[in-house]
Protein backbone atom coordinates (compact mmCIF):
# COMPACT_ATOMS: atom_id res chain seq x y z
CA UNK A 1 0.00 0.00 0.00
CA UNK A 2 1.33 3.76 -0.65
CA UNK A 3 2.50 5.74 2.60
CA UNK A 4 -0.03 9.19 3.22
CA UNK A 5 2.23 11.12 1.18
CA UNK A 6 2.62 8.81 -1.54
CA UNK A 7 -1.26 8.84 -1.51
CA UNK A 8 -1.94 12.77 -1.06
CA UNK A 9 -0.07 12.82 -4.28
CA UNK A 10 -2.18 10.05 -6.32
CA UNK A 11 -5.32 11.91 -4.64
CA UNK A 12 -4.19 15.31 -5.94
CA UNK A 13 -4.13 13.79 -9.53
CA UNK A 14 -7.16 12.59 -9.49
CA UNK A 15 -8.46 15.55 -7.69
CA UNK A 16 -7.66 17.99 -10.86
CA UNK A 17 -11.13 18.93 -12.96
CA UNK A 18 -10.76 18.40 -16.66
CA UNK A 19 -7.41 15.93 -17.03
CA UNK A 20 -9.43 12.56 -16.86
CA UNK A 21 -8.13 8.93 -16.46
CA UNK A 22 -6.17 9.45 -20.06
CA UNK A 23 -4.46 12.86 -19.48
CA UNK A 24 -3.52 11.43 -15.60
CA UNK A 25 -2.26 8.31 -17.29
CA UNK A 26 0.09 10.33 -19.58
CA UNK A 27 1.38 11.80 -16.96
CA UNK A 28 2.07 8.94 -14.74
CA UNK A 29 3.97 6.95 -18.22
CA UNK A 30 5.88 10.51 -18.72
CA UNK A 31 6.75 11.11 -15.40
CA UNK A 32 6.82 8.66 -13.08
CA UNK A 33 5.34 8.35 -9.88
CA UNK A 34 2.35 11.28 -8.67
CA UNK A 35 4.92 12.97 -6.59
CA UNK A 36 7.09 13.27 -9.86
CA UNK A 37 4.60 15.28 -11.79
CA UNK A 38 4.18 18.15 -9.28
CA UNK A 39 7.74 18.59 -9.19
CA UNK A 40 8.22 18.38 -12.81
CA UNK A 41 9.02 21.96 -14.83
CA UNK A 42 6.23 23.79 -16.89
CA UNK A 43 7.82 22.81 -19.62
CA UNK A 44 7.38 19.21 -19.31
CA UNK A 45 3.71 19.52 -17.70
CA UNK A 46 2.77 21.69 -21.23
CA UNK A 47 4.39 18.82 -23.52
CA UNK A 48 1.73 16.16 -22.21
CA UNK A 49 -1.58 18.33 -21.34
CA UNK A 50 -0.99 21.41 -23.49
CA UNK A 51 -0.97 24.91 -21.74
CA UNK A 52 -4.47 25.30 -19.99
CA UNK A 53 -4.08 22.02 -18.43
CA UNK A 54 -0.69 22.41 -17.00
CA UNK A 55 -1.73 25.23 -15.65
CA UNK A 56 -4.61 23.88 -13.77
CA UNK A 57 -2.51 21.07 -12.72
CA UNK A 58 -0.03 23.19 -11.14
CA UNK A 59 -2.36 26.22 -9.36
CA UNK A 60 -4.93 23.47 -7.77
CA UNK A 61 -3.98 21.31 -4.43
CA UNK A 62 -7.52 19.77 -3.55
CA UNK A 63 -6.14 19.76 -0.02
CA UNK A 64 -9.79 20.27 1.49
CA UNK A 65 -10.80 16.87 -1.06
CA UNK A 66 -7.59 14.85 0.00
CA UNK A 67 -7.65 15.42 3.86
CA UNK A 68 -11.20 13.99 3.34
CA UNK A 69 -10.26 10.99 1.58
CA UNK A 70 -7.29 10.69 3.74
CA UNK A 71 -9.63 10.76 6.73
CA UNK A 72 -12.09 8.27 5.19
CA UNK A 73 -10.07 5.96 4.06
CA UNK A 74 -8.24 6.08 8.09
CA UNK A 75 -10.96 4.50 9.24
CA UNK A 76 -11.45 0.38 9.53
CA UNK A 77 -12.53 -1.31 6.34
CA UNK A 78 -11.80 1.83 4.00
CA UNK A 79 -9.26 1.61 1.31
CA UNK A 80 -7.89 3.64 -1.62
CA UNK A 81 -5.93 1.27 -3.93
CA UNK A 82 -3.75 3.11 -6.74
CA UNK A 83 -2.20 1.64 -10.17
CA UNK A 84 0.70 1.03 -8.16
CA UNK A 85 -1.37 -1.51 -5.13
CA UNK A 86 -1.09 -5.05 -5.35
CA UNK A 87 -4.32 -4.96 -4.34
CA UNK A 88 -5.67 -2.89 -7.56
CA UNK A 89 -8.02 -4.78 -9.71
CA UNK A 90 -5.54 -6.53 -12.54
CA UNK A 91 -8.57 -7.03 -15.05
CA UNK A 92 -9.41 -3.19 -14.81
CA UNK A 93 -6.19 -2.62 -16.85
CA UNK A 94 -7.35 -5.05 -20.01
CA UNK A 95 -10.82 -2.65 -20.23
CA UNK A 96 -10.95 1.06 -21.44
CA UNK A 97 -9.92 3.79 -19.36
CA UNK A 98 -8.72 1.85 -16.19
CA UNK A 99 -8.71 4.38 -13.43
CA UNK A 100 -6.00 5.73 -11.72
CA UNK A 101 -7.30 4.11 -8.25
CA UNK A 102 -10.44 3.45 -7.06
CA UNK A 103 -11.82 3.26 -3.07
CA UNK A 104 -13.17 0.16 -1.74
CA UNK A 105 -15.00 -0.17 1.42
CA UNK A 106 -14.88 -4.00 2.94
CA UNK A 107 -12.89 -6.67 4.88
CA UNK A 108 -8.98 -6.37 4.16
CA UNK A 109 -9.40 -9.61 3.56
CA UNK A 110 -12.20 -9.69 1.19
CA UNK A 111 -10.31 -7.36 -1.27
CA UNK A 112 -8.72 -10.06 -2.21
CA UNK A 113 -12.21 -10.56 -4.86
CA UNK A 114 -11.18 -7.73 -6.69
CA UNK A 115 -8.73 -10.07 -8.43
CA UNK A 116 -10.97 -12.90 -8.44
CA UNK A 117 -12.25 -14.70 -10.87
CA UNK A 118 -15.83 -12.14 -11.59
CA UNK A 119 -18.82 -12.06 -13.25
CA UNK A 120 -21.60 -9.32 -13.96
CA UNK A 121 -25.51 -9.95 -14.25
CA UNK A 122 -27.13 -6.45 -14.45
CA UNK A 123 -30.68 -5.53 -15.44
CA UNK A 124 -33.51 -3.17 -14.83
CA UNK A 125 -34.73 -1.02 -11.96
CA UNK A 126 -38.16 -1.80 -12.78
CA UNK A 127 -37.42 -5.48 -12.77
CA UNK A 128 -40.17 -8.26 -12.39
CA UNK A 129 -40.61 -10.13 -9.30
CA UNK A 130 -39.78 -13.51 -12.08
CA UNK A 131 -36.76 -11.40 -13.37
CA UNK A 132 -35.29 -10.73 -10.03
CA UNK A 133 -35.91 -14.48 -9.17
CA UNK A 134 -33.62 -15.09 -12.25
CA UNK A 135 -31.07 -12.52 -11.23
CA UNK A 136 -31.04 -14.66 -7.69
CA UNK A 137 -30.63 -17.49 -9.17
CA UNK A 138 -28.08 -17.45 -11.33
CA UNK A 139 -25.78 -15.51 -9.31
CA UNK A 140 -26.00 -18.30 -6.31
CA UNK A 141 -25.29 -20.74 -9.00
CA UNK A 142 -22.34 -18.54 -10.50
CA UNK A 143 -21.20 -17.76 -7.55
CA UNK A 144 -21.44 -21.19 -6.04
CA UNK A 145 -19.44 -22.34 -9.06
CA UNK A 146 -16.43 -19.81 -7.76
CA UNK A 147 -17.64 -16.60 -9.75
CA UNK A 148 -17.61 -13.40 -7.95
CA UNK A 149 -20.71 -11.45 -8.56
CA UNK A 150 -20.18 -8.29 -9.81
CA UNK A 151 -22.78 -5.57 -10.00
CA UNK A 152 -24.16 -2.24 -9.51
CA UNK A 153 -26.21 -1.97 -6.27
CA UNK A 154 -29.24 -0.11 -8.07
CA UNK A 155 -33.12 -1.28 -7.23
CA UNK A 156 -34.36 -4.27 -9.16
CA UNK A 157 -32.14 -7.37 -10.92
CA UNK A 158 -28.80 -5.48 -9.47
CA UNK A 159 -29.73 -5.82 -5.99
CA UNK A 160 -31.37 -9.09 -6.50
CA UNK A 161 -28.03 -10.56 -8.02
CA UNK A 162 -26.31 -9.06 -4.96
CA UNK A 163 -28.33 -11.05 -2.48
CA UNK A 164 -28.05 -14.59 -4.52
CA UNK A 165 -24.27 -14.13 -4.27
CA UNK A 166 -23.78 -12.99 -0.67
CA UNK A 167 -24.21 -16.18 1.25
CA UNK A 168 -21.54 -18.26 -1.12
CA UNK A 169 -17.90 -17.55 -0.60
CA UNK A 170 -17.13 -16.09 -4.00
CA UNK A 171 -19.23 -13.48 -2.31
CA UNK A 172 -20.09 -10.13 -4.79
CA UNK A 173 -18.86 -6.70 -5.55
CA UNK A 174 -20.81 -3.52 -5.64
CA UNK A 175 -19.83 -1.01 -7.70
CA UNK A 176 -21.73 2.39 -6.96
CA UNK A 177 -21.88 5.17 -9.02
CA UNK A 178 -21.30 7.60 -5.97
CA UNK A 179 -18.66 8.55 -3.07
CA UNK A 180 -17.75 4.90 -1.38
CA UNK A 181 -19.67 6.65 2.31
CA UNK A 182 -23.06 7.42 0.13
CA UNK A 183 -25.21 4.44 -0.36
CA UNK A 184 -27.65 4.64 -3.34
CA UNK A 185 -30.61 3.71 -3.31
CA UNK A 186 -31.21 4.44 0.13
CA UNK A 187 -33.66 1.82 0.14
CA UNK A 188 -30.37 -0.61 0.05
CA UNK A 189 -28.87 0.59 3.00
CA UNK A 190 -28.97 -2.77 4.50
CA UNK A 191 -27.82 -4.45 1.60
CA UNK A 192 -24.98 -2.21 1.17
CA UNK A 193 -24.07 -2.77 4.41
CA UNK A 194 -23.95 -6.38 4.45
CA UNK A 195 -21.72 -6.39 0.91
CA UNK A 196 -19.40 -4.13 2.99
CA UNK A 197 -18.92 -6.82 6.06
CA UNK A 198 -19.36 -10.20 2.81
CA UNK A 199 -17.88 -8.58 -0.27
CA UNK A 200 -16.45 -5.03 -1.77
CA UNK A 201 -18.01 -1.84 -2.50
CA UNK A 202 -15.54 -0.12 -4.98
CA UNK A 203 -16.14 3.30 -6.79
CA UNK A 204 -13.94 5.42 -8.34
CA UNK A 205 -15.51 8.54 -7.49
CA UNK A 206 -14.02 10.62 -4.87
CA UNK A 207 -15.86 10.11 -0.98
CA UNK A 208 -18.96 12.72 -1.13
CA UNK A 209 -19.96 12.42 -4.57
CA UNK A 210 -23.17 12.38 -4.68
CA UNK A 211 -25.76 10.42 -7.18
CA UNK A 212 -25.37 12.39 -10.45
CA UNK A 213 -26.45 11.11 -13.55
CA UNK A 214 -23.32 10.86 -15.63
CA UNK A 215 -21.55 8.84 -12.82
CA UNK A 216 -23.67 5.80 -13.72
CA UNK A 217 -22.49 5.19 -17.55
CA UNK A 218 -18.75 5.47 -16.21
CA UNK A 219 -19.78 2.92 -13.28
CA UNK A 220 -20.95 0.62 -15.85
CA UNK A 221 -17.45 0.08 -17.87
CA UNK A 222 -15.98 -0.67 -14.02
CA UNK A 223 -18.96 -3.44 -13.60
CA UNK A 224 -17.87 -4.70 -17.28
CA UNK A 225 -14.02 -4.63 -16.96
CA UNK A 226 -14.32 -6.33 -13.58
CA UNK A 227 -16.07 -9.47 -15.38
CA UNK A 228 -15.12 -11.83 -17.43
CA UNK A 229 -18.40 -12.19 -19.04
CA UNK A 230 -21.88 -9.94 -18.21
CA UNK A 231 -25.75 -11.42 -18.02
CA UNK A 232 -28.69 -9.04 -18.54
CA UNK A 233 -31.67 -10.23 -16.96
CA UNK A 234 -34.12 -8.41 -18.15
CA UNK A 235 -33.98 -4.73 -19.81
CA UNK A 236 -35.85 -2.20 -21.63
CA UNK A 237 -34.47 -0.93 -25.26
CA UNK A 238 -32.55 2.25 -22.98
CA UNK A 239 -31.59 0.32 -20.21
CA UNK A 240 -28.07 1.44 -18.41
CA UNK A 241 -27.83 -2.29 -18.59
CA UNK A 242 -27.08 -2.19 -22.60
CA UNK A 243 -24.36 0.18 -21.84
CA UNK A 244 -22.79 -2.41 -19.18
CA UNK A 245 -23.42 -4.66 -22.01
CA UNK A 246 -21.57 -2.84 -24.92
CA UNK A 247 -18.67 -1.82 -22.72
CA UNK A 248 -18.17 -5.81 -22.08
CA UNK A 249 -18.39 -6.49 -25.42
CA UNK A 250 -16.00 -3.81 -26.30
CA UNK A 251 -13.83 -5.05 -23.65
CA UNK A 252 -13.51 -8.93 -25.19
CA UNK A 253 -16.27 -10.00 -22.83
CA UNK A 254 -18.70 -12.79 -23.36
CA UNK A 255 -22.30 -11.16 -23.43
CA UNK A 256 -25.27 -13.29 -22.57
CA UNK A 257 -29.19 -12.27 -22.01
CA UNK A 258 -32.28 -13.73 -21.01
CA UNK A 259 -35.05 -14.47 -23.32
CA UNK A 260 -38.92 -13.43 -22.36
CA UNK A 261 -41.96 -13.08 -23.95
CA UNK A 262 -42.29 -10.54 -26.87
CA UNK A 263 -44.49 -8.43 -25.21
CA UNK A 264 -42.95 -7.69 -22.39
CA UNK A 265 -41.07 -4.14 -22.93
CA UNK A 266 -38.70 -5.44 -20.05
CA UNK A 267 -37.27 -8.15 -22.59
CA UNK A 268 -37.08 -6.00 -24.80
CA UNK A 269 -33.10 -4.84 -24.37
CA UNK A 270 -32.82 -8.56 -24.16
CA UNK A 271 -34.16 -9.69 -27.16
CA UNK A 272 -31.96 -6.80 -29.07
CA UNK A 273 -28.89 -8.06 -27.32
CA UNK A 274 -29.60 -11.48 -28.85
CA UNK A 275 -30.07 -10.16 -31.95
CA UNK A 276 -26.67 -8.22 -31.65
CA UNK A 277 -25.01 -11.90 -31.49
CA UNK A 278 -25.40 -12.22 -27.61
CA UNK A 279 -25.78 -15.87 -25.88
CA UNK A 280 -29.48 -16.73 -25.38
CA UNK A 281 -29.00 -18.13 -22.22
CA UNK A 282 -31.72 -20.74 -19.81
CA UNK A 283 -29.62 -21.69 -17.60
CA UNK A 284 -26.44 -20.58 -15.36
CA UNK A 285 -25.14 -23.98 -16.68
CA UNK A 286 -25.09 -22.58 -20.35
CA UNK A 287 -23.08 -19.53 -18.71
CA UNK A 288 -20.35 -21.47 -17.15
CA UNK A 289 -20.08 -24.03 -20.08
CA UNK A 290 -19.83 -20.68 -22.39
CA UNK A 291 -16.51 -19.38 -20.06
CA UNK A 292 -14.93 -23.20 -19.89
CA UNK A 293 -15.31 -23.11 -16.61
CA UNK A 294 -14.91 -25.87 -14.20
CA UNK A 295 -14.43 -25.00 -10.84
CA UNK A 296 -17.10 -26.20 -8.41
CA UNK A 297 -16.91 -25.04 -4.94
CA UNK A 298 -20.47 -26.13 -3.98
CA UNK A 299 -21.85 -29.00 -6.54
CA UNK A 300 -25.08 -28.99 -3.97
CA UNK A 301 -26.17 -25.42 -4.63
CA UNK A 302 -25.71 -25.60 -8.76
CA UNK A 303 -27.87 -28.42 -8.92
CA UNK A 304 -31.11 -26.76 -10.25
CA UNK A 305 -29.58 -23.94 -12.37
CA UNK A 306 -32.36 -22.34 -13.53
CA UNK A 307 -35.20 -21.23 -10.84
CA UNK A 308 -38.15 -22.94 -10.66
CA UNK A 309 -41.18 -21.06 -11.21
CA UNK A 310 -43.27 -21.64 -8.11
CA UNK A 311 -47.11 -23.57 -8.87
CA UNK A 312 -49.45 -20.88 -10.13
CA UNK A 313 -52.67 -21.38 -8.26
CA UNK A 314 -54.55 -17.96 -9.04
CA UNK A 315 -57.23 -18.80 -11.85
CA UNK A 316 -56.73 -14.84 -13.79
CA UNK A 317 -53.13 -15.44 -14.32
CA UNK A 318 -53.61 -19.27 -14.67
CA UNK A 319 -56.18 -18.16 -17.70
CA UNK A 320 -53.64 -14.98 -18.99
CA UNK A 321 -51.04 -17.44 -19.69
CA UNK A 322 -47.57 -15.56 -21.96
CA UNK A 323 -49.41 -13.62 -24.13
CA UNK A 324 -51.69 -9.95 -23.96
CA UNK A 325 -55.62 -11.19 -23.44
CA UNK A 326 -58.45 -9.48 -23.84
CA UNK A 327 -60.91 -8.86 -20.92
CA UNK A 328 -64.04 -11.09 -23.03
CA UNK A 329 -61.36 -13.64 -24.05
CA UNK A 330 -60.70 -13.56 -19.99
CA UNK A 331 -63.84 -13.83 -19.21
CA UNK A 332 -64.59 -16.68 -21.52
CA UNK A 333 -61.17 -18.65 -20.14
CA UNK A 334 -62.00 -17.90 -16.59
CA UNK A 335 -66.32 -18.06 -16.04
CA UNK A 336 -66.35 -15.36 -13.91
CA UNK A 337 -68.55 -12.40 -14.37
CA UNK A 338 -67.09 -8.64 -15.78
CA UNK A 339 -67.18 -6.92 -12.45
CA UNK A 340 -65.58 -9.97 -10.63
CA UNK A 341 -62.78 -10.42 -13.11
CA UNK A 342 -62.16 -6.44 -13.11
CA UNK A 343 -62.08 -6.44 -9.08
CA UNK A 344 -59.44 -9.88 -9.41
CA UNK A 345 -57.42 -8.04 -12.21
CA UNK A 346 -57.00 -4.74 -10.31
CA UNK A 347 -55.10 -5.86 -7.16
CA UNK A 348 -52.77 -8.11 -9.74
CA UNK A 349 -51.92 -4.97 -11.59
CA UNK A 350 -50.82 -2.97 -8.32
CA UNK A 351 -49.10 -5.93 -6.94
CA UNK A 352 -47.21 -5.62 -10.27
CA UNK A 353 -48.09 -8.97 -11.31
CA UNK A 354 -49.83 -8.31 -14.46
CA UNK A 355 -49.89 -4.79 -16.74
CA UNK A 356 -52.90 -3.02 -18.80
CA UNK A 357 -51.54 -2.79 -22.43
CA UNK A 358 -53.54 -0.41 -24.91
CA UNK A 359 -56.80 -1.80 -26.28
CA UNK A 360 -57.59 -2.93 -22.92
CA UNK A 361 -55.33 -6.00 -23.00
CA UNK A 362 -53.92 -7.72 -20.21
CA UNK A 363 -50.31 -8.74 -19.83
CA UNK A 364 -48.77 -11.28 -17.17
CA UNK A 365 -45.60 -9.86 -16.17
CA UNK A 366 -44.34 -13.01 -13.74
Amino acid sequence: MSTPDELAAWLRLTLIPGIGGEGQRRLLKACGAPEAIFSASGSALRGVLGSALAERLVGHDARTEIDAALAWAAQAGNHILTLADAAYPQALLTAADPPVLVYAKGDPERLALLNRPAFAIVGSRNATKQGEANATAFAQALAAAGLTIVSGLAAGIDAAAHRGALPEAASTIAVVGTGCDRIYPARNEALAREIAEKGVIVSEFPVGTPPLAANFPRRNRIIAGLARGCLVVEAARQSGSLITARLSAEAGREVFAIPGSIHSPQSRGCHALIKQGAKLVESAQDILEELRWERIVNPAAIANMAPVPEAETDPVLVALGGDPCDLDTLVGRTGLAVDALLARLLPLELDGRISQLPGGRYQRLN
